[in-house]
């Protein structure tokens, strides 16, 4: 079984994929927002089609570690499509993502059009590999699970 995590932006929302055995992570697309009935939708046709376990959001910490307006906002977004989902999903701390996604595309050589339209999907893939990464440092923490909870990397 697969985790999926979401990097969910005001206009598009990046898509990532675990391997079956939930070690390495890649980016798989980029969602174009629409309604949240739409985006609900096309997150549930991910879950269905990568037989996925566990849905993983970004959560979009400020550097004090405070919840503010973006954070808000994902974590109202977060409750809906839980709502709306068959699988648990929690939130995690996504500080540094896109960071570190240009970074690395940067570091691959991509520029312009090209990275700008990768981004979402390769921060998506950055909070997933944190996560992962975190599940194989603390199992204990790997079997807790809600519909909607918050982790944290840190």
């Amino acid at each position: 079984m697969r985790v999926l995590a979401l990097d969910v932006g005001d206009k598009r929302i990046g898509v990532a994929i675990s391997d079956p055995s939930q070690v390495l992570a890649r980016s798989l697309k980029v969602i174009q927002r629409g309604s949240r009935q739409e985006d609900f939708a096309a997150v549930a046709r991910l879950v269905e089609e990568y037989e996925v376990e566990k849905v993983v959001v970004g959560y979009p910490r400020s550097l004090d570690g405070k919840a503010h307006a973006q954070a808000k906002k994902v974590e109202r977004y977060a409750t809906g499509l839980a709502e709306s989902l068959t699988v648990p999903m929690l939130l995690w701390d996504e500080r540094f993502s896109t960071v570190t996604a240009e970074r690395l595309m940067r570091e691959a050589g991509l520029r312009g059009k090209k990275r700008r339209k990768g981004i979402d999907a390769v921060a998506a893939a950055v909070i997933l590999q944190d996560y992962l990464d975190s599940q194989i440092q603390n199992p204990k923490f790997k079997a807790q699970s809600s519909k909607l909870e918050e982790g944290s990397s840190l």
